[in-house]
């Protein structure tokens, strides 16, 4: 629970219940941290009394509603942060995050030992079992950030041929990272200037390294691409410096995939017009992607869990908030 800015606390809340036939409890078996968390728990974004944090979720279906058919109790399944039905024309053309029924699932704060999943049938896709306990924070990553970047990297074309460019080091640019190499992208460029961190980025794909921002990281991105640009940039952070950074390393006539939560960004119309740039992001629709996420995390295939260099008990959330707001962790995952 977030009382006040820098004040975590954790609390007895009673614990949820069936509100609608569409609903599903989930025990929840691990939890995190994002960095969108930050933005409340520093200030920035105001609070209106204590309030239920956390919208990365795994965990064990414990009751479903009358009308729920796709998930049951006993089911391990991950969910979006974002609750959709998956039928609306929305949905179906694979925006779900926008979904014509959208809930936020972190409504209820899913930082918890339970949690009420509305719209379950739409928002929650079950493993083909119970998982290994080594595999959950992988599944854990697919609920959100692993989710993010790839919607990162697919908005900014990430493919084979291309080069790409990924603005953010943290575990959203770090997915977006992995997401690209297995899109098949031919070079990543990773903007980082922390040392553990471009460790991971060279772990999970990157080809490059580049460590300066704003324009200089602008001009180092143009000397590695012959003067033209990257052919996607991923931004992944959400201020306005990340954004024009992004925009300005694009080559005219490609793409930038925006999944940073923005603040304060305003974008320059006549610069904008002449970059000749697809602009494409918002919030990710994490649905789209988890069968296939959740496929090859399953078959290990990937291991995007390891972006957790943090893992502590929930009744410990106040350690992980510090920590990744100190940037002492990059992202911090709550045992339930």
């Amino acid at each position: 629970m977030l009382t006040g800015p820098g004040e975590i606390s954790v609390q007895e809340r009673d614990k949820p219940t069936i509100q609608t036939p569409r609903d599903a409890v989930i025990k929840v078996a691990a939890a995190c941290v994002c960095g969108s968390d930050l933005w409340p728990y520093r200030g920035i974004e105001p609070i209106d009394g204590p309030t239920p944090m956390g919208h990365e979720y795994v965990g064990v279906v414990e009751e479903i509603g009358s009308e729920v058919t796709t998930v049951k109790p006993g089911d391990f399944v991950v969910g979006s942060f974002m609750a959709s039905d998956n039928t609306c024309e929305i949905c179906q053309a694979g925006y779900q995050s926008r979904c014509a029924h959208v809930e936020y699932v972190g409504a209820g704060g899913a930082q918890a030992e339970y949690l009420r999943v509305p719209l379950a049938d739409g928002t929650l896709v079950a493993t083909p079992g119970q998982p290994a306990d080594d595999l959950i924070p992988s599944l854990l990553a697919a609920s959100d950030v692993l989710g993010t970047g790839w919607f990162g990297a697919v908005a900014a074309d990430a493919g084979p041929g291309k080069t790409i460019a990924v603005v953010g080091d943290g575990a959203v640019g770090l997915s977006a990272i992995l997401a690209a190499r297995e899109l098949g992208a031919e070079r990543i460029i990773a903007m980082s200037r922390h040392e553990s961190r471009q460790k991971l980025a060279l772990e999970f794909g990157a080809t490059d390294i580049v460590d300066v921002r704003g324009d200089e990281g602008v001009k180092a991105i143009k000397e590695l691409t012959d003067g033209y640009g990257a052919h996607g940039v991923v931004e992944a952070v959400g201020t306005q410096e990340s954004m024009m950074q992004a925009i300005r390393s694009t080559r005219p006539g490609g793409y930038v995939g925006y999944v940073g939560v923005s603040h304060d960004v305003e974008l320059p119309g006549e610069e904008l017009f002449f970059s000749g740039v697809h602009l494409h992001g918002g919030p990710a629709p994490v649905r789209r992607f988890l069968p296939d996420l959740i496929e090859r995390i399953w078959n290990r295939e990937i291991n995007p869990g390891v972006v957790f260099d943090l893992q502590v008990d929930l009744d410990e959330a106040a350690e992980a908030y510090r920590a990744m707001d100190e940037r002492r962790a990059v992202k911090a995952l709550l045992r339930v």
